[in-house]
């Protein structure tokens, strides 16, 4: 048998006509049997384990054969494109998530091709780790995260970490608008929301701060300077405010 061809040109698995095949010419098989044995096998490198991970119509037989041979999972490209896989098992992908890495798990919950819980679990694994990680790796995160990571990191109250969350092209106005609602939100959020160019100009997040406690007095006459009365009128009407805000307002109107 010529082994210098794929098993495409073949009428079976290649691995039952010739078990001495090469991994190379198993993993490009359009056989099952044929990925399956490459998986497992004892010399699959990591370069070949990617290149099998590439294919879009790998199997989860195969993947499950791949999970199981730990000398390749050593690799970490190897475990991070197994997770991140279309059909790689729930029951394999989510306890992998707890081996990776900080930016690992923000690769899997940026991922497109990532199943959307297997995403949130990523997220809420980074999240966790928020706290224990350093500065320059929030700051990181802040810029480069899901829109639901950088909305929490604008809690942590470096100013370096706000600002880079702020200008993350995926943050949304609903994950600000999220931060302004936790029980407490720090002082200097407030201010660099009210000082943002694009931020400062949403009414939603206009009205979010004027409805923190922690807002000072300077700062609810400044975002209440860009609101039309009617809107501070409904803001009188409907809204909870802290202690001391309806006075404030009111006191803002009678200076237009």
């Amino acid at each position: 048998m010529d082994t210098s061809r794929p098993a495409a040109a073949n009428s079976g698995p290649l691995s039952r006509e010739d078990p001495a095949a090469r991994l190379e010419h198993l993993i490009e098989s359009p056989f099952a049997e044929d990925l399956i044995v490459a998986a497992a096998h004892g010399s699959l490198t990591e370069d070949l384990a990617l290149a099998m991970l590439r294919r879009s119509d790998l199997p989860a037989t195969a993947i499950e054969a791949l999970n199981r041979n730990q000398l390749v999972l050593k690799h970490r490209k190897v475990l991070l494109q197994l997770i991140q896989h279309p059909h790689t098992p729930r029951h394999i992908s989510l306890p992998m998530l707890r081996r990776l890495f900080t930016f690992e798990l923000m690769d899997v919950a940026l991922a497109s091709v990532v199943a959307a819980d297997v995403k949130q679990v990523a997220e809420e694994l980074l999240i966790g780790k928020l706290k224990t990680i350093s500065l320059g790796e929030r700051i990181a995160l802040a810029r480069r995260a899901s829109a639901g990571v950088a909305g929490v990191l604008l809690l942590h109250a470096q100013g370096a970490v706000i600002q880079a969350a702020l200008e993350n092209p995926r943050m949304t106005e609903s994950s600000i608008m999220k931060s302004l609602a936790k029980p407490a939100t720090p002082l200097l959020l407030l201010t660099m929301l009210a000082a943002n160019p694009k931020w400062s100009l949403r009414r939603d997040i206009q009205i979010g701060i004027l409805r923190r406690s922690e807002a000072s007095e300077a700062l609810v006459y400044q975002i209440a300077a860009k609101l039309p009365k009617p809107a501070i009128y409904e803001l009188l009407k409907h809204a909870s405010l802290p202690a001391g805000r309806r006075e404030l307002l009111q006191r803002v109107l009678l200076q237009r």
